[in-house]
């Protein structure tokens, strides 16, 4: 046991210089690092230190910096501020030199008007006085005047009145007559132009187309084949047709008649293909009657279509087309309606190019004016009223609707395309050759305007001449002047205008005439 002791002490020995060792490294390793710690914390400090120096001198050149550019800016302003109150100055001086200029203006005008002035007050004393002693030579006139005549001053004043009141009022009636004359002769003329060229320009030649009533028949047998057994081709003609067929003593015709001119044509010429055909029978009427029907319809349509090309109108409804199509076979006087509204559409075309106006609206206007004739016969009422409704429903422009409502009355001035329509109107009724009327229409006519004229009480005689487009009105010479002449004249014209219609216009020529007799023995 004892032999193992050295070798446990020499080991216990050996660990604590181990450890001792291990003890006395260790605090040399932590001596060495904290020296290195305080090297590496003196370093950092020093860096710190440098780095803070360079941060400090860095912001003091940024403020340097600063200052200076603030100081290059003010001093700029400084500049600018300067450089304008300089060009203020210098506005100031050019200111001052036109202030200074004008006041001298000034001065040499004051001047001058006191010299004008005081030349005004010169003579306004001179007349002043001189108004002192015409007002006295006036005053001594005046006296002796009165003296002289022995009137008062409000009796001459009275008188002197009097006539020039007297006097004025027959200037002033001579100056009205003067120029109402000068105006109505320039008026007359200028429409009288614009009319002889529109009618020189539209020359339409005319032939009045007569509705055929009358058809002939070959033999007086056919009227017993027309008639049928107990009647019934003829009960079935009328039921198809809607016309009344004549089949009286007359020999070789048979007349037929119709309300509607249209009907009245259907039944035509239905019974015409019935004598060309010669199988008058019941079936074969309805079938003839049907055929004849749908060739008047498209027949009426193309003619409404070429009236329409032959105007140069479009954009109308086509029942408005067929409408006119059906004008061809209605007749006013003797003159087909709507070769009348063509040559009316054609006129107030021109008549608008002489006034400036749309032609084509003019033309318009013209041919759908008498459009109500096309339906008179079904709708009650005048046909410009049931035109204008007709217009209206088809949604036509407000000129051409008040167009066909105004073209027989007294057209409103402010819608001229009516006026120009009523006189395209008045233009193609009363051309030569274009109507007929009876000799009782024509001489009950001429009786209404020589009646008119004589119901004035200045009248003396009255006489229509040039077949009712002129009268002659005598009047007593001692019961008016020249200017009540010219004012019977006037009212001549309104009650002519107002209880009479006709194409057209008619002259109103007064006339007054004083005679002095005398026989010398």
């Amino acid at each position: 046991m004892f032999q193992h002791i050295p070798y446990l002490l020499v080991t216990i020995i050996l660990m604590v210089g181990t450890g001792a060792a291990v003890y006395f490294i260790q605090r040399i390793l932590e001596r060495s690092r904290k020296q290195d710690a305080k090297t590496l914390a003196e370093e950092t400090i020093r860096q710190a230190k440098v780095e803070a120096e360079n941060y400090r001198r860095e912001a003091e050149l940024e403020i340097k910096e600063k200052e200076i550019k603030q100081i290059e800016a003010l001093e700029q302003q400084s500049r600018k501020s300067r450089q304008e109150q300089i060009e203020r100055e210098r506005q100031l001086d050019k200111r001052q030199d036109a202030i200074d200029k004008q006041s001298d203006e000034l001065h040499k005008r004051q001047k001058e008007i006191e010299i004008a002035q005081k030349k005004v007050s010169d003579k306004i004393a001179y007349h002043d006085s001189r108004n002192a002693r015409l007002d006295k030579i006036y005053a001594e006139q005046e006296a002796k005047l009165l003296e002289i005549s022995g009137l008062s001053k409000e009796e001459a004043t009275q008188k002197l009145l009097t006539d020039l009141e007297t006097t004025l009022s027959d200037r002033a009636g001579s100056i009205i007559l003067k120029h109402e004359r000068y105006v109505t002769e320039r008026c007359q003329e200028q429409a009288r132009n614009i009319l002889l060229l529109t009618m020189q320009r539209y020359a339409a030649t005319y032939t009045a187309e007569s509705t055929t009533t009358m058809v002939e028949l070959p033999s007086d047998d056919m009227k017993g084949r027309i008639i049928g057994r107990e009647g019934r081709n003829i009960r079935v003609l009328q039921k198809v047709t809607g016309c009344d067929f004549g089949i009286d003593d007359t020999p070789g015709v048979v007349e037929v008649g119709c309300f509607s001119p249209i009907r009245r044509e259907i039944g035509v010429l239905t019974l015409k293909r019935l004598i060309a055909d010669g199988r008058i029978q019941p079936g074969r009427i309805e079938e003839i009657a049907a055929e004849a029907e749908q060739e008047i319809g498209d027949f009426i349509r193309r003619t409404g279509i070429e009236a329409v090309e032959e105007v140069d109108v479009h954009g109308l409804h086509e029942q408005l087309v067929y409408h006119l199509g059906e004008l061809y076979f209605r007749t006013s006087f003797s003159q087909n309606v709507l070769r009348h509204s063509i040559e009316v559409a054609f006129i107030a075309g021109m008549i608008a190019t002489e006034l400036g106006l749309d032609e084509r609206l003019a033309r318009r206007c013209g041919l759908l004016h008498d459009i109500g004739k096309a339906v008179d016969h079904e709708i009650e009422g005048a046909h410009p009223n049931i035109g204008a409704d007709l217009l209206r429903r088809f949604r036509e422009p407000p000129e051409v609707i008040h167009a066909a409502l105004g073209h027989h009355a007294a057209p409103k001035v402010d819608n001229p395309y009516t006026v120009i329509v009523a006189a395209a109107d008045a233009c193609s009724a009363s051309r030569p050759g274009a109507r007929r009327e009876t000799i009782e229409h024509y001489i009950k006519r001429m009786e209404e305007l020589e009646a008119i004229a004589n119901e004035f009480p200045q009248v003396e005689q009255a006489y229509a001449v040039r077949a009712g487009r002129e009268i002659r009105v005598l009047v007593h010479s001692n019961k008016t002047t020249d200017e009540s002449a010219a004012k019977i004249c006037h009212d001549i014209v309104e009650k002519l205008t107002k209880e009479m219609q006709f194409p057209g216009e008619i002259k109103v020529t007064v006339i007054r005439e004083t005679r002095t007799t005398a026989i010398a023995k």
